[in-house]
């Protein structure tokens, strides 16, 4: 028999990647629509990384499972690989850093839909 934790999460995980492309594509269209091309493309950009940040977290949570890991050590070094992919982007880039920054919490923004999915509809 399963342990009631693991099919939380191995239904919320999915659940949780799909909410964040729905809050990535809804707030790039706001971005477009308030802030024209640099506020969009932001947004994206942003949006995108919390995304590859979220693959990172799972990939490491499913190593601490007993699952197999792949490049482990990679996952040690993720955030210093995202600071340094948000230095280049304020450096360099025409795109709006405010929007970036934005973008990069729809990983939060998706787990509090979660939550809050979990609260009212999986517990009844």
């Amino acid at each position: 028999m399963t342990a009631p934790d693991e099919l939380d999460y191995d239904r919320a995980a999915p659940r949780i990647a799909r909410i964040m492309a729905a809050i990535g594509a809804l707030g790039t269209a706001v971005a477009l629509a308030l802030g024209g091309w640099k506020w969009g493309g932001g947004f994206l950009l942003g949006a995108l990384l919390s995304g590859l940040n979220y693959r990172w977290l799972k990939g490491l949570v499913d190593a601490l499972g007993g699952k197999p890991a792949r490049g482990s050590v990679f996952l040690a070094f993720r955030y210093l690989l995202l600071g340094g992919v948000g230095y280049v982007i304020l450096r360099y880039s025409p795109l709006s850093g405010t929007a970036v920054l934005v973008g990069l919490f729809v990983l939060t923004a998706a787990v509090f839909v979660e939550l809050i999915f979990e609260i009212v509809y999986a517990r009844k």
